[in-house]
């Protein structure tokens, strides 16, 4: 027999209402023994949560739906999805994702996530980008992860990709490098800010930031990692002229894990003859590598956590720009 709001109200010799309140975060008012009296009386007597009955009442249904701009694809989807469902948990909501990718229009994708009436819909995508969205999504998404919203309509959380790269390049040259080489993700957002964020860090250093070397981690426009690398050819040719660098920086722990390979062929020991560091902390390559990997961790964990903050607080304005910052993971390689 299924169990009813009044089945534990009368049980607990309380309203519905407050019933109602304790399980699903009503407004009504109740002490704390109350409110855990009756949610033992419900697990006792085994009460299900009618979802269907509650978004009737309530005109949404205990979800955040998320579009998942080629997110799935990504090693650190997980990573987002872990910290945006975990603060959701914490407020009774579950997560669900619906995939956008090349073949599919977001606003058809946006309204398919819509059918479920969710509490609230993220934006999030595979890498830092700009997105634009349709105008009339705009108000529809309440954040956007690992993106920015084209004409900042939107609250957005990003990497800040300028200050993990000032930061490290500070920590090669606080550790004594003085001739830092950067192979960098060419035609990326991310790339471009990391870029200023090198040249900053060097110049604040008093080396010489307008000779600063950054190349091409690929042939393409845009980075890709199935385009033809490079990174061999340009170690080839720096660790044999007459500046060699002794440190690399590199775009990404892939870039470097072909860094480590190449610093290998030429006889370049790590680190004792060059220091290696990177970006994203992809724990399979980095703490792999022989010697581990120092890099920056990227922030997505706790992007997704605040996007759950966000959604369920309401007290962000549309529009806010939010940088989370990287965390340095010290290894072997520097």
């Amino acid at each position: 027999m299924t169990v009813s709001l009044n089945d534990i109200a009368e049980r607990a010799g309380v309203s519905v209402k407050t019933v109602s309140g304790a399980l699903h975060g009503g407004s009504a008012r109740m002490s704390e023994q109350t409110r855990l009296r009756v949610k033992e009386i419900a697990e006792e007597l085994g009460y299900v949560t009618n979802l269907a009955a509650r978004s009737m009442r309530q005109g949404w249904m205990p979800l955040i739906g998320v579009v998942a701009d080629e997110l799935i694809t990504s090693p650190f989807a997980t990573e987002i999805i872990r910290g945006l469902d975990g603060a959701a948990r914490a407020s009774d909501m579950a997560v669900f994702a619906m995939t956008l990718n090349g073949s599919r229009d977001v606003g058809a994708v946006i309204e398919e996530v819509r059918r479920f009436r969710p509490r609230a819909i993220a934006y999030a995508a595979m890498y830092h980008k700009t997105v634009a969205l349709p105008q009339e999504f705009a108000e529809t998404v309440g954040v956007m992860i690992n993106c920015r919203e084209a004409n900042d309509r939107v609250t957005s959380l990003v990497p800040d990709e300028f200050g993990a790269a000032r930061d490290i390049t500070s920590y090669l040259v606080e550790s004594g490098r003085k001739n830092i080489a950067f192979i960098n993700l060419p035609g990326l957002l991310a790339g471009e800010l990391r870029e200023a964020g090198f040249r900053q860090a060097i110049t604040e250093a008093g080396l010489d930031g307008a000779g600063a070397r950054v190349l091409p981690a690929v042939r393409r426009a845009i980075y890709s990692d199935r385009a033809h690398s490079l990174v061999l050819s340009h170690i080839t040719e720096m660790m044999s002229g007459p500046d060699r660098p002794d440190a690399i920086l590199c775009g990404n722990d892939r870039v470097a894990m072909e860094a480590y390979a190449a610093l290998r062929r030429v006889g370049a020991q790590i680190p004792d003859d060059v220091a290696v560091a990177s970006f994203d902390n992809q724990v399979d390559i980095a703490s792999r590598l022989d010697p581990p990997l120092t890099t920056m961790a990227l922030p997505h964990r706790a992007m997704g956590r605040l996007a759950a903050d966000i959604l369920l607080g309401g007290d962000m304005m549309p529009g806010e720009l939010h940088k989370l910052p990287f965390q340095l993971v010290e290894r072997s390689s520097v």
